[in-house]
């Protein structure tokens, strides 16, 4: 990890950022998932985000997550149970339902999961954060996306 971490940096140090995803799915689709579970979680914990980077150049590059995020592949009827899981042991939770990938407007996106109760809800992908151990008991039965 960092030397000379600030508070800040450790406690970032010591959590685990996730991203579960439908193995199932097309190789594109997961990757949509996966970018827009990440970028909802960035928007939500902008600690996530490292020091920008510079180059030998000088020229400074954004910064990235520190801690990376991993994106396992997991059968899409476990995805609810992650979801349930990282919200009962008070874990951070992105989660995508299906109909959004079902159209490219925001406001049907919103209408058609305002039709659907939360238990109903079917997932592509579910993102977790939090204290490194409660989120490896969540997600740790899965393996990296391939």
């Amino acid at each position: 990890m960092f030397q000379n971490a600030d508070a800040n940096e450790a406690q970032i140090e010591a959590a685990r950022c996730t991203i579960i995803v439908d193995k199932n799915l097309p190789v594109g689709r997961c990757a949509n998932a996966a970018a827009v579970i990440a970028l909802t979680m960035g928007k939500m914990h902008a600690e996530l985000t490292g020091a920008d980077l510079v180059d030998g150049a000088g020229f400074a590059h954004p910064g990235l997550i520190p801690i990376g995020i991993s994106v396992l592949g997991a059968a899409a009827d476990e995805l609810n149970s992650v979801r349930e899981k990282a919200i009962a042991r008070g874990l951070s939770v992105v989660d995508f339902p299906v109909q959004g990938q079902q159209t490219n407007d925001y406001a049907a996106f919103m209408g058609a999961v305002s039709q659907v109760p939360t238990e109903a809800l079917s997932y592509v992908g579910v993102g977790v954060y939090g204290p490194r151990k409660l989120v490896g008991k969540v997600v740790g039965k899965f393996d990296l996306l391939t």
